[in-house]
Formats: C-alpha cells, sequence, structure tokens
C-alpha cells in the first residue's frame, strides 16, 4: 500500500552541517586573532572534566578567550617551531599541548588569573572508572541520609522509599518499625562501599552519591603562559599528559 503523503512534515529551513575542515579553519583563525588581541596565554589542564563547571569558567572569564578544542589545530595556530609562531616564543607552548588542555587569552594580570585556579575547585560526585580518593562505609544500625558523614543530630534517618534501591544496590537493609536499618554481624562495623585507592564501578558510585558523599574535585593547572609584550613563556607545572578532549 502505497505511503499517504497527507501526513508528510515539510521543513521548510535547512541547515548546513559543519565540516571538520570549516571547524579547524575557525578554531585556527581565531586562535591566531586573540594573539594580537590579548595580553597573556594561558595553557591549562583539566583534572575530572565537567562541563558545568567548565561553563563557570567561561563565565568568570567573560571578558577573555577560552579554547578546549583539537590540540594538534591549536599547536599548528601558535606555531611549532619559531618560523611559523603567531607571535614570538609562542612554540615554546606548545610542548604543553597534549591531553585535556586548553587556550585562555586575557589581559587580566597572571596573578589575578592564577588566584582564580588555586581557589576554584569544586567537588562533585565520582564516576565510575575513576579511583576513589578515600573510603567510605555505611555504619551499622539505623541508616542515615548522610551515613555518618555529619553528626546524628545535625543529619536523619533516610527514607523508607529508599530501601528497596539499597537492598538492590547489594546493600544488607531492611524495614524496622518503618524505618532502614542496617543489621550485620557483630565484627562488621559497618557495610564497605569502597576503600580508597580502588577503582570505582557504577554501584559505587551509585551508592556514594545516594549518601551525598563526593570525592571528585574538579580542577584546573596552568601549565604556562607567555605574555604578549615581552614574548616571555613562564613554566608553571612540568607534568604533562591525560587524554585528549574535543571541542
Amino acid at each position: 500500500m502505497p505511503r499517504s503523503k497527507r501526513a508528510r512534515v515539510v521543513h521548510e529551513s535547512k541547515t548546513t552541517k559543519k565540516s571538520h575542515k570549516e571547524q579547524t579553519r575557525r578554531l585556527y583563525a581565531n586562535i591566531r586573532e586573540c594573539v594580537e588581541e590579548y595580553d597573556h596565554l594561558f595553557v591549562f589542564a583539566v583534572d575530572n572534566m565537567r562541563n558545568t563547571y567548565l561553563k563557570d569558567v567561561r563565565t568568570e572569564f567573560a571578558d577573555s578567550r577560552l579554547f578546549f578544542g583539537k590540540t594538534k589545530v591549536m599547536a599548528v595556530a601558535l606555531g611549532n617551531n619559531p618560523e611559523t609562531e603567531a607571535a614570538d616564543n609562542l612554540h615554546k607552548l606548545t610542548p604543553y599541548l597534549s591531553g585535556a588542555v586548553g587556550l585562555l587569552f586575557t589581559s587580566r594580570t597572571p596573578e589575578s588569573v592564577t588566584s582564580f585556579f588555586d581557589n576554584f575547585r569544586p567537588q562533585d560526585f565520582a564516576r565510575a572508572g575513576t579511583e576513589a580518593t578515600r573510603s567510605f562505609s555505611i555504619p551499622n544500625g539505623l541508616v542515615y541520609s548522610r551515613a555518618g558523614e555529619i553528626p546524628t543530630e545535625d543529619d536523619e534517618p533516610i527514607s523508607h522509599t529508599i530501601e528497596p534501591a539499597l537492598r538492590k544496590l547489594g546493600v544488607p537493609t531492611r524495614l524496622v518499625k518503618g524505618k532502614v536499618s542496617l543489621e550485620l554481624t557483630e565484627d562488621q562495623e559497618g557495610y564497605q562501599v569502597c576503600r580508597e585507592g580502588e577503582t570505582l564501578d557504577s554501584r559505587q558510585t551509585t551508592l556514594l552519591k545516594m549518601f551525598g558523599v563526593t570525592s571528585s574535585e574538579f580542577k584546573v593547572d596552568l601549565k604556562a603562559y607567555w605574555t604578549r609584550s615581552t614574548g616571555e613563556v613562564k613554566i608553571l607545572e612540568e607534568n604533562q599528559g591525560g587524554m585528549e578532549v574535543d571541542a
């Protein structure tokens, strides 16, 4: 049976998908333009990448330009050697363009930039596959919403509606007079969710989030910066490496 044409959706506008070459050309051109516009250029690395916090950084530096794209393209835009560099000594920054790194063009003083990032380290919930930065266990007996993370007088018992989810995640709980209780053997002081240094799985990270335990820190490490007026490059961090992240 032929398809009916009466219910066909006709789009009046068409959008052209940006090609990879066009994105590369635009990134290259924007970086070259910023070299001439801003006083300083910082190379930074990101630990525990979170788009939410990266947006906060962009908001804070609304008077600046931040690039988080292909490292090879950024390196070519700055220049891989003195013959191809966009300005004096910029090629000295390219060895630091590896891993989850970006560029920050700004006219703020280096002292104000380093001070901001030294203090900008928001905590977040850990993701599966990351390393536990601390140990966490649920104390035996009545289960509280923060599981001993804060004094019991400042806490409250966890809701009975969450008990099935805890059991599904492997926590040996049961309801006692409408309250969630954790009952283990006498030699066990609590249910061990994770130990410091071990690789977390999705079950563990779900439990950590349920009890409000934040163990991941979003951190921006400034590796080096360049000053346009003098062409000087100052190295701030020697460590390199990580995973390449596309914009």
